[in-house]
């Protein structure tokens, strides 16, 4: 008598392609909150007040910070494989003339992400940072609203980043790859 052997289901991962095929034939809904994040649609949660002004915030800093030197992105797709596309909420690029018209910013052309995270502080940290830098994203930062802290992880070696700093108050920060770029963030956290 033999016993068989317990499998685990097996996941149809989908890619790139396949995601924006799904939105054009309206499988997805074009405005639909979700990214995709190795090969998997995950559902994003809705925006609150106080998440869109701290992303409004670092926006508008990070752009008169870095001027010509960098392209700031807001809420848009990074292509970090042919099955990964998160939707960062902040993103500093490398600059590109055609300012990344036929191609979304791959890992290496990313200087910086950054998550502002109030229900998705978890997700961000435990899945998103460690794929961010397995895909040689620079630099990440995660803002946490909930605990009033910012978490900044970089120094980039073998797709993990060997350093990471918690600043409760944060002031004068660099960014690590244009370390004369520097900026306030003394009020994002500011109620």
């Amino acid at each position: 008598m033999s016993i068989p052997m317990e499998s685990w289901p097996r996941r149809h991962r989908i890619t790139v392609d396949d995601y924006y095929r799904m939105a054009e034939i309206g499988v997805l809904p074009r405005d639909a909150r979700v990214e995709l994040i190795e090969g998997e649609i995950i559902d994003m949660a809705p925006i609150g007040t106080e998440h869109a002004s701290v992303v409004d915030r670092l926006n508008h800093l990070l752009v008169h910070a870095v001027g010509e030197r960098a392209i700031v992105r807001v809420q848009s797709a990074a292509r970090l494989s042919h099955i990964t596309e998160p939707e960062p909420d902040v993103a500093v690029l490398k600059p590109r003339a055609d300012f990344y018209r036929h191609a979304h910013p791959r890992g290496d052309e990313i200087l910086l992400l950054v998550e502002v995270s109030d229900s998705s502080l978890r997700y961000d940290r435990d899945i998103k940072m460690p794929l961010y830098a397995r895909y040689g994203v620079g630099e990440f930062w995660l803002v946490d609203l909930v605990n009033g802290c910012l978490s900044i992880y970089g120094d980039l070696v073998d797709g993990e980043y060997r350093a990471h700093t918690s600043i409760r108050d944060p002031a004068l920060t660099a960014l690590a790859l244009l370390p004369d770029v520097r900026i306030d963030l003394g009020q994002i956290f500011e109620r």
